[in-house]
């Protein structure tokens, strides 16, 4: 497999995981304080009980703003890390609430994704390599 290759495909997952993220992360982001406070209590079931709609709204923000700075490469493991726990807290949310492993295989298969390219990095085709790399010029 050739390089260009290697970064077309993670170009694709990040624009489609991206997207997706985005779309499931907006309405979570618009729904105000009722919706953080119920998406920030979460977090109790990894023994943080203080500030649900702080929590929340970070969630949100991490789904809606980090699936914007997945797709287009920009903060790119920062984003990413912000992912991969807000997936983790869900994973742990379901399991903890009696929810099977296939009710809870959404968070814990992008929690892999979120990994996976944590790890990979964004490929040549992100906007940070390429203002990393005009810098260098």
């Amino acid at each position: 497999m050739s390089d260009r290759t290697r970064d077309l495909g993670i170009l694709i997952i990040r624009i489609g995981i991206g997207a997706m993220f985005m779309m499931h992360g907006w309405p979570k982001l618009t729904g105000g304080l009722r919706t953080w406070t119920k998406l920030g209590g979460a977090m109790r079931h990894v023994g943080i009980d203080l500030w649900p709609q702080f929590w929340g709204f970070m969630a949100a923000i991490s789904e809606c703003g980090g699936g914007l700075l997945l797709a287009v490469g920009l903060l790119f493991r920062p984003a990413t890390t912000c992912l991969l726990v807000t997936m983790i807290v869900a994973a742990a949310m379901h399991l903890r609430s009696g929810d099977s492993l296939m009710e809870s295989s959404h968070a814990i298969e992008a929690a892999f994704v979120f990994l996976g390219l944590l790890l990979i990095g964004p490929g040549r085709y992100a906007i940070e390599v390429r203002i990393k790399s005009g810098q260098n010029n």
